[in-house]
């Protein structure tokens, strides 16, 4: 059965449609990934989209949801992207299994076109390599606590290695 994985982020306009979308290739038949935002912008980024097709994946036809579309949805994991979610993140059952990867928000990023664009492929390639290391985890065989320590050890390990 799989997994169902929230990535919610302020807008949703950006870092956790990119989670989603990777996760649901990388994860798929073992995970189910959604993504919403507190605040949802009006539409997808546009430079969240043309990083995402340099990986042939098309987030395009996306659109932002509000945390609200989702709240009576069980959740097996809850991922939050930018310390304003994590900060207003509602509480949801002691089932879901917790973890904060503080991901610097790319729309913020101030530069010309083609610098955005690559600063936006740098965070695409962050949120890849957090997600590879979700994927490693042995879910299956660790109980929550253990789990929610392991996503903030890989949280400390990805910061260290920065």
């Amino acid at each position: 059965m799989e997994k169902k994985v929230l990535f919610l982020c302020s807008q949703n306009a950006a870092r956790s449609q990119m989670a989603e979308a990777i996760l649901n290739i990388k994860g798929r038949g073992r995970f189910a990934a959604y993504s919403a935002g507190l605040n949802p912008a009006s539409q997808i980024d546009s430079f969240a989209i043309e990083a995402m097709k340099q990986d042939d994946i098309d987030i395009s036809c996306k659109v932002p949801k509000s945390l609200k579309e989702f709240e009576n949805v069980k959740f097996d994991f809850i991922i939050t992207l930018c310390d304003k979610a994590i900060n207003e993140c509602p509480s949801y059952s002691s089932d879901t299994i917790t973890a904060h990867w503080g991901i610097t928000d790319p729309i913020n990023f101030k530069g010309a076109d083609e610098e955005k664009i690559k600063f936006y492929i740098k965070v695409k390639k962050e949120i890849m390599t957090r997600i590879n290391v979700f994927l490693s985890l042995p879910i299956e065989k660790l109980d929550k606590l253990t789990l929610e320590t392991k996503l903030q050890e890989s949280e400390a390990l990805l910061k260290l290695s920065q």
